[in-house]
């Protein structure tokens, strides 16, 4: 049964909210809403580190509502943001995350990072991962952050 009337609005929602449970199920969050929060600061953050091309491509492959979060608010002037460090990352994570319950931006950026290596393509998480720091690209691997060197394993695999 349609709950919107238009398969493309139930699918989008269907889609979105597989991703909210897949980030409930990773980090335990008892309410969609923290989901929410952690995928809209993470692809906030990712997004304005990205160039506008790839930003635009990297939304091709996200669910349209997901896509509307990741473009909401988003100013490309002065795009994208030169931050060389993980801190600064997280940094435009914590200033999103602000709220009750506290979320901790890099889990949360682990986790979202997760859901985005299960559901974006391989070549187009290549892209993605070209143009981020290395401290980043560690993060997204799930490896090494304190100070110990990346292996050189592939960040999505």
């Amino acid at each position: 049964m349609s709950v919107t009337g238009l398969d493309v609005f139930d699918t989008t929602v269907h889609r979105t909210n597989a991703w909210l449970k897949r980030l409930m199920e990773l980090e335990g969050w008892p309410e969609r809403r923290e989901a929410y929060r952690a995928l809209r600061a993470t692809l906030h953050a990712l997004r304005d580190r990205l160039t506008i091309e790839e930003a635009a491509q990297l939304s091709a492959q996200l669910p349209m509502l997901v896509r509307g979060i990741y473009f909401e608010g988003w100013d490309p002037t002065g795009k994208p943001v030169r931050d060389r460090h993980l801190e600064d990352f997280l940094g435009r994570m914590d200033r999103e995350l602000e709220g009750d319950p506290p979320i901790d931006a890099e889990e949360a950026a682990v986790a979202v990072f997760q859901v985005l290596q299960e559901r974006v393509t391989d070549g187009e998480l290549e892209d993605v991962m070209a143009l981020m720091p290395r401290e980043l690209v560690e993060l997204w691997a799930g490896g090494p952050v304190a100070g110990e060197p990346y292996e050189g394993q592939r960040p999505f695999a």
